[in-house]
């Protein structure tokens, strides 16, 4: 009779103790059959509403709607059974209170079976982190550029390119540390302070177009492997999937066109046997 080997998931405890150690690798997933993939290999995959982009063809990710984060979280647990899961929460689902934040929170917890939940904000979102880290619900932040608020930022651009930016979003960091989070995304921010947020406050910082000084990275796993046409430009391409399944279904469409249909040979020395 074989043993069954039951595999542990990286807990948060895990994640916090990486801060000033050895970094953290995270990647977004959105899939069950990618997320069997990565699962040995990240500590941590995050359903990030950009899905909406990546997955659903949107603009930008203030489209994608709670269900949708629901049923994306639903594949990536089925297809892991080691890395931490976080799912982000998406637009108007948890600005209005923190007992709404709850509530939807705590569904997307139930009906997936995820860790912990990511949420976009410093200092206005502050109180809520708060009220659902003392009910027992991990939280991730994510401050510099939040693309929920794109529509204020006026585009992706850069955050913390001159100084004066800087104490806004210091005062976000240390507002999400000290309210609870585990962990700290800091996106599209300029090298200079996100090494030096890093330095200050007491949670691991997760960087995307960041500083090497943070304490992780996190790219969206089909920027990184080659499928969107039009990366951020501080993207590094480790495949090159989308001319790869390009050239795969060219070769494809012109075998069916010349009627070298696969597996048809085999069909009929069947068909002859039986």
């Amino acid at each position: 009779m074989s043993a069954v080997v039951h595999t542990r998931r990286v807990t948060v405890p895990e994640i916090r103790a990486h801060k000033n150690a050895k970094p953290i690798v995270c990647l977004t997933c959105y899939h069950a059959h990618t997320a069997r993939l990565l699962d040995e290999h990240v500590d941590l995959m995050l359903v990030g509403d950009s899905v909406g982009m990546v997955m659903h063809g949107m603009e930008n990710t203030l489209g994608v709607t709670l269900d949708m984060m629901i049923l994306h979280g639903q594949a990536v647990m089925r297809g892991s059974k080691r890395a931490l899961i976080v799912v982000d929460m998406p637009f108007g689902s948890y600005e209005e209170s923190p007992q709404v934040a709850f509530r939807n929170v705590a569904r997307v917890i139930q009906e997936t079976g995820c860790t912990a939940v990511k949420m976009e904000g410093g200092a206005r979102i502050a109180e809520t982190i708060r009220y659902l880290t003392s009910r027992g619900i991990p939280v991730m932040g994510h401050i510099g550029l939040t693309p929920q608020m794109i529509q204020v930022l006026g585009g992706f651009r850069t955050q913390g390119r001159t100084e004066a930016e800087w104490p806004a979003i210091e005062a976000d960091a240390q507002a999400v540390a000290d309210a609870g989070a585990f962990a700290l995304v800091l996106e599209g921010m300029a090298e200079p302070l996100a090494a030096k947020i890093t330095r200050d406050i007491a949670i691991p910082t997760v960087g995307i177009g960041a500083s090497a000084d943070c304490d992780g990275q996190i790219l969206v796993m089909e920027d990184m492997l080659g499928l969107n046409p039009n990366p951020a430009k501080f993207v590094r391409e480790y495949a090159s999937l989308g001319r790869d399944i390009e050239a795969a279904v060219k070769a494809y469409a012109a075998d069916v066109r010349a009627r070298r249909f696969p597996g048809a040979e085999n069909v009929y020395a069947m068909k002859k046997a039986v």
